[in-house]
């Protein structure tokens, strides 16, 4: 034996819970940069010299615009290749352009770091939930799935939080966090993470590709610049036009094509599609109420970055706890339909708690805390088994795609619900009484749009249920009492 192979470290196949902890740190990093940065776009402007609010907005629009239109596209190909070093290739990307944003000297510069990070995420989300679908045994997947979910969550939903902390030293720490995180990932990734090989499987035809890629691309630059173009403007028409457009081409083509992007056997799937629709609603539901109550603590009452963060904090703490200890068991015994109802509705209370509770002078215990902490349950009960809902329905050889599919219909949801607020926020003309009913506006809207899916998503998701076999093992299983 060698110096060099007796020094050499001996690779050891991580275990599926050591799987799932080293993806996690993954979707960690991309789920919390969803909306680390909003809460630092003031001392970007100001240390960036930047010249306007619509320059300003690409930090953050480039990046969900890149990262939705990409998922499907980067799934397809991470169900061909290596699914380990797809994720590892996708974390590197990710970290690598962090610290391109960290080191910017131009908004310019910034913006184009982002969309090199939200291809990296777009890259690493897919990968990291096909990893662990092949990893865990079937019956093991559905609790994988929902820890997987909950930690994107909870990333997501802690971004305001984590960047109000982050902006009192620098705002170039919102990146610089990443690094420590993306390197540890690579390392023990390289050297623990099975194998999983790709899959035999026809290369999918361009045309599918690129109108998806472009379609979506489309659909989430008409939502987040909706408010800046004018929601009657002809830019936006044309915009929406377009999307719609291409992603109608997109779905005829994956009907009729022998080799589409995605399979259209995924949405004859009853728990596949119930989880999707529910995706478009919740997801929806999410992204109005996580901008909606950021705008109301900081413009309305004034807060700074830090306290609205920190006062947004118990909503997501709660999902955690909720997803760990309370779903897995509530499945068992009532279904993923009837549990994802109760997040649906649990949610939509919260939302309306707001509404009728929240006044222009601060009020944060009686008129904000009892609907931030039933928000964070409906997230911890609704959003893992969704996710689980819809994984259990995949095939191997389409694990990275269908992943894809529903996070791009998530993220392109989250865009709508954006849309939404600012849409409703927007018709206030400045009064104290306008501002507070526009605000009462969007959150009753919010709360209807969570309600709404739970109607079309949970009949499919019933009717499913009723008909499985009482043993069948995985979540569609659950419910099957």
């Amino acid at each position: 034996m060698t110096v060099l192979q007796t020094l050499a470290p001996t690779r050891r196949d991580a275990s599926p819970n050591q799987v799932l902890l080293i993806v996690s740190a993954g979707v960690v990093l991309s789920s919390i940069d969803v909306f680390i940065v909003n809460v630092a776009l003031p001392q970007i402007a100001s240390d960036l010299d930047a010249s306007g609010i619509g320059a300003l907005s690409w930090v953050l629009n480039a990046y969900a615009i890149v990262y939705a239109s990409l998922l499907v596209f980067f799934g397809r190909l991470a169900d061909r290749y290596r699914r380990d070093r797809a994720f590892l290739l996708g974390v590197a990307v990710f970290t690598l352009a962090s610290a391109g944003c960290a080191a910017s000297t131009s908004i310019e510069m910034l913006v184009a770091f982002r969309v090199v990070q939200a291809a990296g995420a777009a890259l690493l989300t897919p990968t990291s939930l096909s990893l662990l679908l092949a990893t865990f045994a079937p019956d093991k997947r559905a609790g994988a799935v929902r820890a997987w979910t909950a930690l994107g969550g909870v990333a997501a939903s802690l971004g305001p939080v984590v960047g109000g902390l982050l902006v009192t030293a620098d705002w170039r720490w919102i990146f610089l966090v990443n690094l420590p995180i993306g390197v540890a990932a690579v390392i023990v990734g390289w050297r623990r993470l099975p194998e999983v090989p790709g899959h035999d499987i026809e290369r999918p035809d361009p045309l599918g590709t690129i109108l998806a890629t472009v379609g979506i691309g489309a659909l989430t630059l008409g939502l987040v610049e909706g408010g800046t173009w004018g929601w009657s403007s002809a830019r936006l028409v044309v915009t929406l036009v377009i999307a719609a457009v291409l992603v109608a081409g997109f779905v005829v083509h994956t009907m009729v094509s022998t080799t589409p992007l995605v399979d259209p056997d995924l949405f004859r799937a009853p728990t596949f599609t119930g989880a999707s629709i529910l995706a478009v609603f919740f997801s929806a539901g999410m992204g109005a109420m996580l901008l909606s109550i950021v705008l109301w603590e900081q413009d309305v009452w004034g807060w700074s970055a830090l306290k609205a963060g920190l006062a947004i904090a118990p909503g997501p703490l709660m999902v955690p706890p909720v997803s760990f200890v309370a779903v897995g068991p509530l499945i068992a015994r009532f279904g993923a339909a009837v549990v994802a109802a109760w997040g649906s509705i649990a949610f939509a209370v919260g939302v309306a708690w707001w509404a009728i509770a929240a006044t222009t002078e601060p009020n944060y215990w009686s008129g904000i805390f009892g609907g931030m902490i039933l928000t964070g349950i409906g997230v911890g009960l609704t959003l893992p088994t969704m996710m689980a809902t819809a994984s259990s329905a995949l095939p191997p050889q389409s694990f990275a795609t269908g992943s894809a599919v529903v996070n791009m219909i998530r993220q392109t949801a989250l865009a709508l619900g954006v849309a939404v607020a600012v849409a409703v926020l927007s018709t206030s003309t400045g009064t104290s009484d306008e501002i507070r009913d526009a605000f009462r506006t969007t959150w009753w809207i919010t709360a209807a749009i969570s309600l709404g899916g739970t109607i079309p998503a949970l009949s499919i998701l019933r009717t499913r249920q009723r008909k499985a076999p009482a043993t069948s093992g995985t979540l569609g299983g659950h419910g099957s009492r």
